[in-house]
């Protein structure tokens, strides 16, 4: 019998069967993959506009932009930065490791997690296409302010809008995917007070997500209708309030800070404990202190707004709040230390970023308290002590901790090590740029100089030279960066062990590098231990 010409399936031309392999796969290790390249293409073209802020502020008067343009890139990098490179990393980094640490084979919703990434690259290509139409990009900064935003901003800003609307909505599917596989498709034995950290500070990330993204999305639909429809939530004119777009945008933006930073504490602890060759110290109370300050995030807005006349009792209330979310901070710094405190410590590259991570993040958490005083923030807000304080927390927080979570993870990943002398060259120019950038902003700041401005006094001159070449410095570490990650994958020495690191814990480390695309078909049975069946039984 003869088949017909139309029964035998026809071979599609090996790019066609690629790009549909990508555009169409639902397997969490290939969009974590996506998640983690997009995330990293970002960064770099935020990066790029944070240079070309550098090269402007590198000496007083006007080099080589106009201030239009200047207050674009600097509304650009922080929108692009923020969510278009912190969060997709971390949203990757739990598409590729929550289903391996939970012992799931993949994630609950695989449709909703490849439809959640495929909105991404839209989202940002509507936001980078305004820098190309009429009056430019968004020029407000990026905390989008009304006025400016709504009465001032250019017609590029209902594009603006858009994209945030469908950043949203990629994050909150994204987080509701994450939290339904951590709590149904857990292995049998894994207790919730037995999974590793960094799966409890993603689960709690997603409640974060869930609950502040939506209203990041009603303060952008009341902006729309305020530029659009004859509304006045924000204008004063109309009997509205711009004082009412601080109090919704910083209700979403102060959890937002810390979706940000939760998933980084997590990735350290996962690695100072395996490096350091001793369980983690104070696991439980790491749980409730991570849960402690996603609850605290929701009440402490209002710091970021002390000097909108806001009444003495309301900034009394923030002050004390933003001071209290000191102490769980705090014991999670106590317990890093305390796993470190007599261990056998050896310093592979990942550690070495884990251990940048904790000391200048606890840097960015001192210049957090100054600001938290309601008296000093008056001399504070709105200088460069704050851009100090911020990019403290933020790159040590979550670049350097996405850049641990890489090297550890990498050679799981792929089977294939990094080399090991190029990763700690990148390490140490990283952390020597990053202090060399944003040290120097805590003096400028102290001294009276204003962010977001284009100009400024001669006073201020050397604390900018030193800043801007830090930062170009700072640039050249991601360029190295990316190679160490080419150089890995395609000429790295192989991975055969299982455990690539001597005393990793953890189900990915049953499995064998590099990691298989499908796994644990069969869910692993967790063996209880004497420590976590006394406290599963308590």
């Amino acid at each position: 019998m003869i088949a017909h010409a139309d029964t035998i399936p026809k071979q599609r031309h090996p790019l066609i069967a690629f790009i549909l392999r990508w555009l169409l796969t639902t397997n969490h290790k290939e969009i974590g993959t996506l998640y983690l390249c997009l995330a990293f293409l970002l960064f770099f073209i935020g990066g790029a506009m944070a240079m070309v802020v550098r090269l402007e502020l590198f000496q007083p008067g006007l080099q080589f932009t106009q201030p239009d343009f200047y207050n674009q890139m600097v509304t650009l990098h922080g929108l692009i930065m923020v969510f278009g490179a912190v969060m997709p990393a971390f949203v990757g980094l739990a598409n590729w490791l929550v289903p391996l640490m939970i012992g799931a084979p993949d994630m609950a919703l695989p449709r909703l997690n490849n439809f959640s990434f495929w909105i991404l690259p839209f989202a940002f290509i509507l936001l980078l296409s305004s820098m190309f139409m009429e009056g430019g990009a968004p020029n407000f900064g990026w905390t989008f302010y009304a006025p400016l935003s709504t009465t001032y901003g250019p017609p590029s800003t209902d594009y603006f809008i858009l994209g945030v609307h469908l950043m949203g909505v990629s994050s909150v599917l994204g987080a509701i995917n994450v939290m339904v596989t951590i709590l149904n498709m857990r292995a049998p034995g894994m207790t919730l007070f037995r999974m590793p950290l960094f799966v409890w500070t993603w689960l709690i990330t997603a409640f974060l997500l869930i609950m502040a993204m939506p209203v990041l999305a009603g303060a952008v639909t009341m902006m729309l209708t305020d530029r659009h429809f004859g509304t006045s939530f924000f204008e004063a004119a109309g009997g509205g309030d711009p004082v009412l777009f601080q109090h919704v945008f910083w209700f979403f933006g102060h959890p937002e800070v810390y979706i940000m930073i939760l998933p980084g504490f997590g990735i350290a602890s996962q690695i100072i404990p395996t490096f350091a060759r001793k369980k983690l110290f104070g696991y439980h109370s790491m749980v409730y202190a991570t849960v402690a300050i996603a609850l605290l995030s929701f009440i402490v807005w209002g710091h970021h707004m002390f000097t909108s006349g806001m009444p003495l009792a309301a900034e009394l209330f923030f002050m004390y709040a933003t001071m209290l979310i000191a102490v769980p901070t705090g014991v999670k710094v106590f317990n890093w230390v305390a796993t470190l405190w007599r261990g056998s410590i050896t310093f592979e590259t990942p550690m070495l970023f884990a251990l940048g991570f904790v000391i200048m993040f606890t840097i960015g958490g001192f210049s957090g308290l100054m600001l938290a005083l309601v008296p000093a923030d008056f001399q504070y807000h709105d200088t460069f002590f704050v851009v100090a304080h911020f990019h403290y927390v933020l790159y040590p927080g979550a670049i350097f901790g996405t850049m641990a979570a890489v090297y550890y993870w990498l050679p799981k990943w792929s089977g294939r090590m990094y080399d090991e002398r190029l990763g700690k060259i990148h390490f140490w120019t990283a952390t020597i740029a990053v202090n060399l950038t944003f040290f120097p902003m805590h003096f400028s700041g102290l001294a009276g100089m204003p962010r977001r401005v284009v100009d400024y006094s001669i006073a201020f001159a050397d604390f900018n030279i030193v800043s801007s070449i830090g930062a170009g410095l700072l640039g050249l570490t991601q360029i190295l960066f990316l190679y160490i990650i080419v150089k890995a994958l395609t000429s790295g020495e192989k991975v055969t062990d299982a455990q690539v690191w001597e005393g990793a814990e953890g189900l990915e480390w049953t499995l064998p590098s590099p990691a298989p695309l499908h796994s644990f078909h069969t869910p692993p049975e967790i063996e209880p231990d004497e420590a976590h069946a006394a406290t599963d039984k308590a």
